[in-house]
């Protein structure tokens, strides 16, 4: 890759916050870490802030949703679908690499950008997994379930918990968090209000930290896996007062909350729009037939 080419920049806080401004994204800054309350702005976002042709891009676990721009898709379980909706699904134009992120067999900063959306909560080992994610990428981001999400939609499959307390992604063994993970309101939340509720399918775009973390970062990520520091266990542990509400969901005034409604709004109308271009993967039996002798 050249070393004169354009850097691309999501990891840069500036150039993040001007692409959202010109293309008039909802835009939520705390502590320090850029969140992003579209769950499609991620594509739109990289199609607009200067990654290039040249610039290298990986997602670890696509499951049947992979990126679009990514270049290389690194999956560990190729023929179990027990950890993900649907089978594996590969764009033709992607490699795909049978891989665990705990071990990638990449060299250190081969990727310009690294993509790990509803992954990392399934790891048996987190901080092993966001180890090597730093030591194989320059940049990325970073999506799963937040506690709250977990407690509506659980998956046996998910050995983490997931917060962002100030600027650090906090993992929390599931096992040792109190609360009823066993009764799954998936059906109404993912299967039925998404298609009958309007003012539902605003939600993930006004509130979209609400039942997902989405982390950017660049260079390196600053975690905390089962801390025993108070401050940041109380989360998992504790009822929530107002003080610790405030601080994952900062309070905000009737200007702001009119102005992210709007948007939200216009937003699901364009990408209802969006959707008829009709890019399709391929399932793994279709990418084998394409590279045959390529997976074992």
């Amino acid at each position: 890759m050249s070393e004169n080419r354009p850097k691309p920049y999501l990891g840069n806080p500036q150039e993040t916050i001007a692409v959202l401004n010109r293309y008039k994204f909802a835009f939520q800054k705390k502590f320090g870490q850029n969140f992003l309350i579209d769950t499609h702005v991620l594509e739109r976002i990289i199609d607009e802030a200067g990654i290039t042709p040249d610039d290298f891009v990986l997602e670890i676990g696509p499951g049947n949703n992979p990126s679009f721009r990514a270049d290389v898709l690194a999956d560990k379980f190729l023929g179990d679908d027990s950890h993900r909706s649907g089978g594996l699904r590969i764009y033709p134009h992607q490699k795909l690499v049978n891989a665990a992120a705990e071990a990638l067999p990449f060299a250190d900063k081969e990727f310009d950008y690294v993509i790990c959306n509803q992954v990392l909560e399934h790891s048996d080992d987190p901080a092993q997994f966001l180890r090597e994610v730093m030591r194989v990428g320059k940049a990325g981001y970073i999506e799963t379930p937040s506690l709250l999400g977990e407690w509506l939609f659980p998956k046996q499959s998910h050995r983490y918990v997931v917060l962002c307390i100030g600027d650090k992604l906090v993992l929390y063994d599931k096992q040792r968090v109190p609360g009823n993970y066993a009764n799954d309101y998936g059906e109404l939340f993912l299967n039925y209000l998404p298609y009958q509720s309007l003012p539902y399918k605003l939600l993930p775009f006004s509130e979209g930290e609400l039942m997902h973390v989405r982390y950017e970062w660049k260079d390196d990520i600053d975690f905390l896996v089962n801390p025993t520091d108070e401050y940041y266990s109380k989360f998992f542990l504790k009822k929530w007062d107002r003080q610790m509400v405030c601080t994952l969901f900062p309070p905000r005034g009737f200007v702001t909350e009119l102005g992210r409604t709007l948007r939200a709004a216009a937003h699901v109308i364009g990408d209802k729009l969006r959707r008829s271009q009709g890019r399709r993967p391929i399932t793994l039996e279709e990418y084998r037939k394409l590279h045959p002798g390529e997976l074992k």
